[in-house]
């Protein structure tokens, strides 16, 4: 986690120095402004549009009294503030949570609600928990924001460098892509380290692992056998689980292997 944090560091600092090279120290704070609007804009567009694309509506507490206790109690072992929680039916079983502490959100889907038992339900609520006790939402955007940062330096470089025509322009989208696609290697590889993080944590907050692995097991095979998802990349980037088969496939994956993850509660 210290060495990828610190390659996305070093990243940035290659981002505001190419612009400082090209434009001279007086763009210095305005690269870090912008960099800073940037995060905050993909912080709060990215939570907006999770819950809107799967039509997130408020748990009712009086129809769903034991989720809110178990939420309570985690929350308060844990140190943070009670999420706002919500139901969304997305056509398969998954949960996700957006925010950071005082201000999460933990979205529960109705068919997840179908198939889990009350301890199962339990560790999936503590894995969506321990990623806002540990601000996993927030560094994601961060490394996001570091990949567009990067990218957009790497454009500029190609055009200033270039005669300015239509072919450079091309070439710098190109190479744009390309270079943003390589720093997000770095921040895919944070995001499945935070899972095992994750389960792990949920793990010793309910006492044992395998009622998060049952779930993981029962959430795998819904998901295997939906038919009709609501849930697009974006949220299920933020998801419990998220499929992954083939190398190339492992390699930009958001989540480790649920087999794996599975193996570890266990253990």
């Amino acid at each position: 986690m210290a060495i990828v944090g610190a390659i996305l560091a070093t990243f940035y600092l290659v981002g505001v120095g190419v612009a400082v090279a090209l434009y001279g120290l007086q763009i210095w704070p305005i690269a870090v402004v912008g960099s800073v609007l940037l995060v905050v804009v993909q912080y709060k567009v990215g939570k907006w549009g999770a819950l809107r694309s799967v039509g997130a509506e408020d748990l009712s507490e009086q129809q769903y009294p034991t989720i809110h206790r178990q939420v309570e109690q985690l929350s308060a072992e844990m140190g943070i503030e009670k999420p706002t929680l919500k139901i969304a039916r997305m056509g398969v079983p998954n949960a996700f949570a957006v925010g950071r502490k005082g201000a999460g959100v933990v979205v529960i889907s109705e068919e997840l609600m179908q198939i889990l038992d009350q301890d199962e339900l339990k560790g999936v609520l503590a894995h969506e928990l321990v990623h806002i006790a540990n601000r996993d939402v927030v560094t994601m955007v961060i490394g996001q924001g570091i990949a567009s940062i990067v990218g957009i330096a790497a454009q500029f470089i190609v055009l200033l460098s270039g005669d300015n025509d239509l072919a450079d322009f091309f070439l710098a989208i190109v190479v744009g892509n390309i270079v943003q696609f390589l720093v997000m290697l770095f921040v895919l590889a944070i995001s499945r380290y935070r899972e095992y993080v994750a389960d792990a944590d949920a793990k010793a907050a309910i006492g044992g692992g395998d009622p998060l692995a049952r779930a993981l097991e029962k959430i795998q095979r819904g998901n295997e056998t939906a038919r009709d998802s609501a849930v697009d990349e974006q949220v299920s980037a933020l998801c419990i689980f998220g499929s992954n088969s083939g190398l190339l496939q492992k390699l930009v994956s958001t989540h480790p292997p649920v087999e794996e993850r599975i193996q570890r509660l266990r253990s």
